[in-house]
């Protein structure tokens, strides 16, 4: 079992994110991430830019779309 990537909190609380880490997910300087609570620990997920969100709902159907209006 490979050994894991680890990282300490500096005096300033902050984190330097292994570079194996960062090569295999494509991170780069400046990204935005969120923090998620997961249990014990926190879950850390890039927030993905306007871009490339563009066309994920391509070929949705908006019909029979049900929104706060007809909630009772």
């Amino acid at each position: 079992m490979p050994t894991k990537d680890i990282a300490t909190l500096s005096s300033k609380f902050q984190i330097s994110i292994p570079k194996a880490v960062r090569t295999a997910r494509h991170w780069e300087a400046g990204q935005v991430f969120a923090f998620i609570p997961k249990g014990e620990g926190v879950m850390l997920v890039p927030v993905p830019k306007p871009e490339e969100l563009f066309g994920l709902a391509r070929g949705a159907n908006p019909e029979d779309y049900r929104d706060r209006t007809d909630r009772f």
